[in-house]
């Protein structure tokens, strides 16, 4: 880990093979893994206009970038919907939770009209969009196939 990233916030992750906690920044090269066990963790980090160039865009892995508000019901409907396909995906994709209300040149440069948005991005660069709540079902299929797509 970079000098740098030791600066971003850190969120306490159980393994889901292990149960051992684990520190897992908000930026860091490569996949967070247990320490005990190595397993890959689900990434979920919240991001602003200040650090998402550092949380999403530079990072090594494809990122799902989840644009809401807290006063929205279907973004709060879809979030754990998108945690746990964070944590079906771990080590393959890094959710990033950015709230519109906080970050307008986020919302600005996805052009977010509608929230819940949610936007695929592969090293910083826009693979798909997609409008408004689904279930996990449909977003597992979506994100999977987009993931493929780019492999």
């Amino acid at each position: 880990m970079s000098a740098d990233s030791a600066n971003f916030a850190k969120q306490m992750v159980v393994c889901s093979n292990c149960q051992a906690k684990n520190r897992v920044p908000s930026v860091a090269r490569g996949v967070p893994r247990c320490g005990k066990c190595h397993t890959p963790l689900p990434w979920v980090v919240n991001a602003t206009d200040t650090d998402f160039a550092s949380v999403a865009e530079a990072a090594t892995i494809p990122v799902l970038v989840d644009v809401w508000a807290p006063w929205c019901v279907p973004c709060r409907m879809v979030s754990p919907a998108l945690e746990q396909l964070a944590g079906e995906l771990a080590g393959q994709l890094k959710l990033v939770k950015v709230n519109a209300d906080e970050s307008p040149a986020v919302s600005g440069r996805f052009e977010v009209q509608a929230i819940p948005t949610l936007v695929l991005l592969n090293r910083g660069k826009v693979i798909d969009k997609q409008v408004g709540a689904a279930p996990i079902a449909h977003l597992r299929t979506w994100v999977t196939s987009k993931l493929d797509s780019k492999a």
